[in-house]
């Protein structure tokens, strides 16, 4: 019972913790005059990732490179298929601009290097140094860039409330500790869990811990979707992807170096994979994104899911 309390708490404050640093950060990155798509893919994509990264660091320290290793992957796969597939299906997304194609290929590019490393001995410290050298030089593009791609909406009104430097800072604190203590409790309650019921750590880091931790994105995607934002909703995805791997898989490999072969199933990379390229292929068309293929997408995660527990 106290492990099920633990990771419930944990949970509910990723996902406090996760919006309250998005809520900060896209307001100091609209008081820079950052364009919605670059605040979709870099602040809202990477900020939502905080949870992630704080989760699988904590997890490689503890010893438990599964949980690490699942959640970067899972995440990344629930965010395709679980995350987009909702927002599509809530509200169809307009063509993507031409402009922002360059994000969708790093993203598809980056996904296909994750599943690679998925086949290393160990992912090292020279590898995830290697992870953010490219990050740096993807977030240098995206903000030399400035208004790249996307959606050129004007924000909401309650998108500008928390405007005031103090609350900005105030919101981006708070976030940080939260999420300190919701990946600490999170991490302690599942593995936990696992080792009780008999379930391996793998699936545990590809399910409960990578959906938990990708609430933030959820809800943001969300409520996004709801409000016709279509750029931020599919930048967060994007971008949130693309850190997942670059940046918390990098992270992670730095401070403390996790195996690769044998940690996942093989079919976990080949998901990924066909995952990757089947999002990236539907945004690539320059066509309107209809509720059919969140449909798809929503399936396909149920049958991954059911897959992981039966095996």
């Amino acid at each position: 019972m106290i492990d099920i309390v633990l990771v419930v708490a944990g949970l509910a404050a990723l996902f406090a913790g996760g919006e309250m640093l998005v809520r900060g950060a896209v307001s100091a990155a609209l008081r820079l005059g950052l364009s919605t798509f670059v605040v979709g893919v870099v602040v809202v994509g990477f900020g939502t990732s905080m949870p992630e990264l704080l989760v699988s660091v904590r997890a490689a320290l503890a010893g438990t490179p599964a949980i690490a290793l699942g959640n970067v992957i899972g995440s990344n796969i629930a965010n395709i298929l679980l995350i987009a597939g909702l927002g599509i299906t809530i509200a169809p997304i307009a063509a993507m601009d031409r402009s922002s194609r360059a994000d969708v290929t790093v993203m598809a590019l980056v996904g296909l290097a994750a599943a690679a490393l998925l086949f290393l001995e160990t992912i090292g410290r020279l590898v995830g140094l290697g992870l953010l050298t490219l990050l740096a030089l993807y977030l240098f593009n995206a903000v030399r860039a400035g208004s790249s791609a996307g959606a050129t909406a004007e924000p909401a009104p309650a998108e500008r409330a928390g405007d005031r430097p103090l609350v900005i800072a105030a919101f981006l604190i708070a976030g940080l500790v939260l999420l300190f203590a919701g990946a600490e409790m999170l991490i302690r309650g599942a593995t936990a869990i696992a080792r009780d019921l008999g379930i391996s750590e793998a699936v545990i880091g590809l399910t409960i811990v990578a959906v938990g931790t990708s609430l933030p994105e959820l809800a943001t995607t969300l409520i996004a979707a709801i409000r016709k934002q279509g750029a931020v909703a599919i930048g967060n995805v994007i971008g949130s992807n693309i850190f997942n791997i670059l940046g918390i898989l990098g992270i992670t490999a730095l401070v403390a170096p996790i195996p690769g072969a044998g940690v996942l199933k093989p079919g976990d990379a080949l998901v990924l994979v066909a995952a990757t390229i089947v999002f990236a292929a539907i945004l690539a068309r320059g066509r309107r994104i209809g509720r059919i293929w969140g449909l798809v997408l929503l399936g396909s995660y149920a049958a991954y899911t059911a897959w992981l527990f039966s095996t």
